[in-house]
């Protein structure tokens, strides 16, 4: 039977994205939360009890919490059992509960991941009941799946890098700037490379990173690696190329070597290899800059990732919210994400937390009080635009593939067990799987 008839535990992060990873780990915590400001506060008595589950950064953690808190004095009635986790191990979690019919009422989707729950009726429609006449409709639309809406953005977002400005200070070198190239990438990191102590390096290993390739596919006017009807479109010239690269930088120092590179946790205070110092640029997005200016403030700054004959950057929305199917309040926990995007009180509370707010009032409301990590949010948002990429959503079916067989074959190559060639061949042959 075909891989995608399977169990798809692990979800595909297309681009990724999405999003930043806590410093602490999973946690739990019996919050009260509450009603929406759609409804007066007071008008039911009866004890609801909704679950939640999120992932990202510990500012996005606490902002939420907060919100919770915020929610709840207006709506006594409702409490919140909040579940909330760096993304390593998130999409497997959410998908086995949701396999079980126990997913959490509320939940933070993956624009990567719709098309898997929507497809599977796991979603409840979300197209009544939420105010969205100050959303963008394009972005409002990318929580649509065959016409239906399962998924609410909660942000806008762009790709880019992420680096250490105050480091590639000290070492005298010229910082990246937006419109710079592949070639530029490279030298930039051996660049800086040759100015670093020998446990220190400039990139990550991106050769198991399924975002990254197709960054670098899309550039070479090759297209998405995976299209989004679902055909394979890995093209072996560029995927040799790319991971050939790699390899070279690996043997240079500018990339960890393969059992460090593997430690990452992305957005983690300790284990983000760029938070603990150990490289000085990643990929991102826009809506995680918050989570690293959170734990080193003024330490990092944004740039557009490098191109090739196309840009390589894409617009997409940074996280949604959906509610199960399977949940017993619905309309509950709609109220309450119409409070979460539209209500002036929450939006103080969770500034850019989650990406630029969707509500145009809102971002209108809130842009005087914005810091200067939350304004470098929307300038790169701004200088990816003009050529942005069409975001791929991810085919149905795949997910199994872009996120772990990807990363496994890649891997396999980083530690030395299989060359790129025999890499590009096990590729092919795994996505028959799915086709």
């Amino acid at each position: 039977m075909k891989k995608q008839m399977q169990s798809w535990g692990l979800m595909s992060l297309a681009a990724l994205i999405a999003v930043g990873v806590s410093g602490c780990g999973a946690a739990t915590d019996s919050r009260p939360g509450g009603s929406t400001g759609a409804a007066p506060a007071g008008t039911d008595s009866k004890p609801i009890k909704l679950r939640i589950v999120w992932w990202g950064s510990q500012a996005r953690h606490d902002a939420t919490l907060k919100a919770l808190d915020a929610y709840t004095k207006k709506h006594p009635n409702i409490t919140f059992e909040p579940e909330f986790s760096g993304f390593d191990g998130y999409a497997d979690k959410l998908a086995t509960q949701a396999a079980a019919k126990n997913a959490p009422d509320i939940i933070q989707m993956d624009p990567a991941w719709l098309a898997e729950y929507a497809g599977r009726n796991q979603l409840a429609d979300l197209s009544k009941g939420i105010e969205t006449g100050d959303v963008d409709k394009s972005l409002l639309d990318s929580g649509k799946y065959k016409d239906k809406l399962y998924a609410i953005p909660l942000g806008n977002n762009a790709t880019g890098m992420v680096f250490n400005k105050n480091t590639v200070d000290k070492l005298g070198i010229k910082p990246p700037a937006n419109g710079w190239t592949w070639e530029q990438y490279f030298q930039f990191g051996k660049d800086a490379k040759a100015k670093l102590d020998k446990d220190k390096y400039v990139l990550m290993d991106y050769t198991s990173d399924y975002t990254m390739y197709s960054a670098y596919q899309i550039s070479q006017g090759k297209g998405y690696p995976i299209t989004a009807d679902g055909k394979f479109n890995i093209d072996k010239e560029t995927y040799l190329s790319y991971v050939n690269k790699y390899t070279e930088l690996r043997k240079e120092g500018v990339v960890p070597p393969a059992e460090i590179a593997s430690t990452d946790k992305e957005s983690d205070a300790k284990l983000d290899l760029m938070n603990n110092d150990t490289v000085l640029m990643k990929r991102s997005f826009a809506a995680l800059f918050p989570g690293y200016d959170g734990v080193k403030p003024d330490t990092y700054t944004l740039v557009t990732q490098p191109k090739g004959t196309q840009s390589s950057g894409w617009l997409k929305p940074s996280m949604f919210w959906s509610i199960s199917a399977d949940s017993k309040y619905v309309e509950e926990s709609k109220k309450f994400i119409d409070w979460f995007i539209n209500d002036k009180e929450a939006a103080d509370i969770l500034t850019t937390t989650r990406g630029v707010p969707v509500s145009k009032k809102i971002l209108d409301y809130l842009t005087p009080k914005l810091t200067a990590a939350d304004k470098l949010q929307i300038e790169l948002i701004k200088s990816v635009s003009p050529d942005a990429q069409p975001f791929n959503p991810g085919a149905k079916g795949w997910s199994n593939y872009t996120a772990k067989d990807f990363k496994d074959i890649g891997e396999k190559v980083m530690f030395g067990k299989t060359t790129p060639e025999a890499a590009y061949d096990e590729l092919v042959k795994k996505a028959k799987d799915y086709q």
